[in-house]
């Protein structure tokens, strides 16, 4: 099994980077040494964009995910994509516009989560609807009032940023955990947490995804839908821009 070196991790805003082809496995996909492409993981899908030649020929990317590890990250190429060989150095070009937007969308779930601070059964990133199922036996919240908090937390411009901690120190903090029924990966020796404000004071919790640097660049956003989804499930759809007129 073949490790990926993983830049996303550290800089969520690399747009290229430069990689060599560790090896094409038994379905196409393509194994790289470094990697700025996310792979689908945690309700935030991978990343497409294009892997180019020294030739200048470009290999389209139609998805990224993981394979027998999180750390092994497989490219895969677009149906009929002239396929690199081992060995070989490539520029890496991810499309920076889905990125971005992805980016945005989850870091504003992550704010959902504050605004809502009840334990997470689902949630699921995408470009302009994503969502987050919630824990709550009466919902209690309208469309408006998340709406409203939500885009206090986005106009306070809070920094975002990411710190490691010890298994240990998770084991310790029960609570920085949010998700109901789905733990982070333990045995590594560290967790990633994504932290919201000053000192983590708005939020932390552990996630791999990307994120923006500050609350501000998430943009207005609204919630588009309240869905109740079984007994004591709300699902909250977020959507980009403003509150639509009732």
């Amino acid at each position: 099994m073949a490790e990926t070196k993983v830049l996303f991790r550290d800089d969520a805003y690399l747009r290229n980077a430069e990689a060599k082809v560790v090896r094409i496995n038994d379905r196409g996909g393509i194994v790289l040494d470094r990697t700025i492409f996310y792979a689908t993981s945690g309700g935030q899908p991978g990343d497409t964009g294009f892997l180019e030649r020294a030739d200048g020929m470009q290999v389209a990317i139609a998805g990224t995910i993981t394979g027998e590890s999180k750390e092994e990250i497989i490219h895969i190429p677009a149906a009929g994509a002239a396929l690199p060989e081992a060995g070989e150095a490539l520029r890496l070009l991810i499309d920076w516009e889905r990125r971005y937007r992805l980016m945005r969308m989850h870091t504003a779930c992550h704010l959902l989560t504050v605004a809502c601070p009840f334990p997470i059964t689902g949630a699921a990133v995408a470009e302009d609807d994503s969502r987050v199922d919630f824990d709550i036996p009466e919902a209690g919240f309208t469309k408006e009032d998340v709406t409203r908090a939500l885009n206090e937390l986005v106009a306070a411009n809070h920094p975002v940023f990411t710190r490691w901690i010890t298994d240990e120190e998770l084991a310790a903090n029960p609570g920085l955990v949010k998700s109901k029924n789905v733990r982070p990966p333990l045995g590594t020796g560290r967790i990633r947490l994504v932290c919201i404000g000053d000192y983590a004071a708005v939020d932390s919790q552990p996630c791999g995804g990307t994120h923006v640097k500050a609350t501000g660049e998430v943009g207005e956003i609204h919630i588009g839908k309240i869905e109740k989804k079984g007994r004591e499930n709300r699902r909250f759809r977020i959507r980009f821009g403003p509150l639509p007129p009732q």
